[in-house]
């Protein structure tokens, strides 16, 4: 399976180039803190080695030994799979499920940093993440553009203008989730050209175009909007870089065109999956943006800070977020956040990661409805916007997956295909 592909080459290559990244920073570490730096930077490393060889050798997955406040948690987990009635007993590199060794290692990187004060708040995938955001300055530009642009007549569009308008963002939205830097393991994948020119012809290759319903869904929910009640969307992030700009022009337009009130973005509390948005990648891209020499990507960057201070943009993290539950267990492992999600209008669901959490990551018939492999998972409606990088999708119709698999083998994994799949909830 991809499965095994992903753990046999792309995680050990991912373990590699973070042990790559603390040794450049050692002089950094020297400087900033001393003789206690370099040790801990050492400290780190030697955790990560022996990670990479538990891996390479289909080593058991070990209970983790931090006191950091998701740790019970994860060791509950584990016990959850020890227990399976047709797992192995043991679980191990090799003989588990994918979405849970994935998240497990991206957890075990995290503690590598946190148990090695005073490098404990070191993102190993930062740089990764920066160097994504500025080789993509082109299409950042002609987004940040076309954007300024349109908001300059944006009260005299009228509604069939707009529902073109959200329906382009919205696609640059899901290709914006092309660039991937986990599924590269690290590789250049930067979005180079304008994102926008490309749209027409890219229409084909989304399997699943509900984006007509989720015009309809926030149509109607400013129609049938009071003076107490607030038009609220959220958006469950992925990646940092060019992606997450196409999320925050996506949250402008909204609120520019009124079609929502406020916008609540949620990020990861720790850094994941390589090119993962924190809360430090959000704030730094904004910054970014603000202090940029460019007239457009500048504007941007200033309305977004003002945007926050505001409060009709919120960001938030929770630790579920990496955690290795998938949706359908949220309301009983994470009541508090289950409970935040019903309070929005539309919830956006980011990219494949999402996706799979969405579906419990399973080996689905293409043709098993959206809502079904959702399980319990219906705090609100709901739209994945994902290019396809693992082998699960579920929602099309009646022998479209089985046709494309006879000319594309590939076709699940190879970030050429997306969905924008809604679910109205219940």
């Amino acid at each position: 399976s991809f499965a095994y592909f992903t753990i046999k080459d792309r995680l050990p290559q991912i373990l590699t180039r973070v042990i790559d990244t603390l040794h450049r920073h050692k002089n950094e570490f020297f400087e900033e803190h001393g003789e206690k730096g370099v040790e801990a930077e050492k400290r780190a490393i030697s955790f990560l080695s022996k990670l990479r060889n538990e891996l390479q050798t289909d080593k058991p997955v070990t209970p983790l030994e931090d006191e950091l406040p998701d740790a019970v948690l994860w060791n509950q987990y584990l016990d959850y799979q020890r227990n399976l009635p047709n797992g192995n007993g043991e679980p191990s590199w090799f003989q588990s499920p994918w979405l849970y060794i994935e998240c497990y290692m991206y957890r075990r990187i995290h503690a590598a940093l946190a148990l090695n004060p005073p490098i404990d708040n070191f993102d190993v995938f930062k740089e990764g993440k920066a160097q994504n955001f500025f080789e993509s300055q082109e299409a950042v530009i002609a987004l940040c553009t076309y954007f300024q642009e349109l908001l300059k007549n944006i009260k005299d569009l009228e509604e069939k203008q707009l529902q073109e308008e959200l329906l382009k963002l919205l696609q640059v939205s899901l290709w914006g989730n092309k660039c991937d830097l986990s599924f590269s393991a690290g590789e250049d994948s930067s979005q180079k050209s304008s994102p926008l020119q490309s749209l027409e012809s890219m229409v084909p290759y989304i399997l699943v175009n509900d984006m007509e319903k989720v015009w309809s869904l926030l149509v109607n929910a400013k129609k049938s909007r009071t003076e107490r009640s607030n038009v609220r969307v959220d958006i469950i992030l992925d990646n940092a870089g060019f992606e997450l700009v196409s999320d925050l022009v996506l949250a402008d337009f909204l609120l520019s065109s009124k079609l929502a009130d406020e916008v609540y973005f949620h990020g990861k509390s720790i850094p994941w999956y390589v090119s993962d948005t924190t809360k430090h990648d959000f704030n730094w891209t904004i910054k970014q943006l603000g202090s940029a020499n460019h007239m457009w990507m500048s504007r941007c960057g200033i309305n977004w800070e003002g945007n926050l201070k505001k409060g009709v943009w919120v960001f938030r993290d929770h630790m579920f977020w990496t955690l290795p539950h998938d949706f359908s267990s949220m309301s009983e492992v994470a009541p508090d956040l289950y409970a935040e999600l019903q309070k929005s209008n539309l919830l956006l669901f980011k990219g494949d990661l999402n996706y799979r959490k969405l579906t419990g990551d399973r080996k689905w018939e293409y043709s098993v409805p959206f809502h079904q492999a959702l399980s319990k998972f219906h705090p609100a409606p709901l739209c994945s916007l994902r290019t396809l990088k693992s082998d699960t999708q579920v929602g099309l119709k009646p022998g479209q997956g089985e046709q494309i698999q006879a000319s594309e083998p590939d076709w699940m994994v190879s970030g050429k295909y997306g969905v924008v799949q809604f679910d109205a909830g219940l």
